[in-house]
């Protein structure tokens, strides 16, 4: 593989893993929801705001990524396992019907957002678009990443994740007003569909890193020679 194949593999598969998690269109209601009253103007700047924090957010732990996994001793497999199983459970619960309690946590969420003068950091950067999952898959991808070119690849992707979601909630208005409930429903079934495929995919590759580990082949061929 070439290196330009290779940075784009990462580009997309950052691309690929961060949008059905941020899933701007299922946001998009809430977003219209915590800006209620609030003027065109002052709604794209609280848009703008939201996207510019989650790129920061994001790209910090990418680059905290490496020192966090250093520091606690986490292997690469490790860390895709971890990420894989967050992700696959995020990906669950986007597939299967939410009940009245996590909907009414979810309008008081909602209820306390709209109290909030500026909801462009919280809750929208965090926890909304850059919550426990997409820190995750960030996360995930530090183990990808062997120089500064594969850095600057996950961050041009996380930047292109940013830039759909605010062209989403800046149309926010007509595109809940033309696919409706049921469309935004729909769309985060298949996005959880796909979230909880690629969680699935970190294990198998997390599992299959220890099950290769040069340590542990070593190890049961002297088992092995030892019988």
């Amino acid at each position: 593989m070439s290196n330009v194949t290779h940075l784009w593999a990462i580009f997309l598969g950052t691309f690929i893993g961060l949008l059905p998690i941020i899933n701007p269109l299922a946001a998009a209601p809430t977003f219209l929801a915590i800006t209620e009253g609030d003027s065109v103007a002052r709604r794209r700047e609280q848009a703008r705001k939201g996207c510019l924090y989650m790129v920061a957010i994001l790209v910090s732990f990418l680059i905290g990524g490496t020192f966090i996994m250093n520091f606690f001793g986490i292997s690469i497999p490790g860390l895709r396992i971890a990420g894989g199983i967050l992700m696959a459970g995020i990906g669950m619960d986007m597939l299967l019907a939410r009940n009245a309690a996590a909907k009414s946590e979810d309008e008081e969420e909602r209820a306390a957002a709209v109290k909030k003068a500026d909801i462009s950091f919280s809750p929208l950067a965090m926890p909304m678009l850059s919550g426990p999952g997409s820190i995750a898959v960030t996360l995930g991808f530090t183990s990808l990443a062997d120089g500064w070119f594969d850095y600057l690849a996950i961050i041009a992707g996380i930047i292109t994740v940013a830039l759909i979601t605010y062209v989403v909630l800046r149309l926010s208005s007509r595109i809940v007003g033309f696919i409706g409930p049921v469309g935004v429903n729909a769309m985060t079934k298949i996005m959880g569909f796909l979230i909880m495929c690629i969680g699935v995919q970190f294990v198998v590759n997390g599992v299959l890193g220890i099950a290769t580990e040069p340590a542990l082949l070593r190890a049961i061929k002297a088992a092995l020679a030892a019988h």
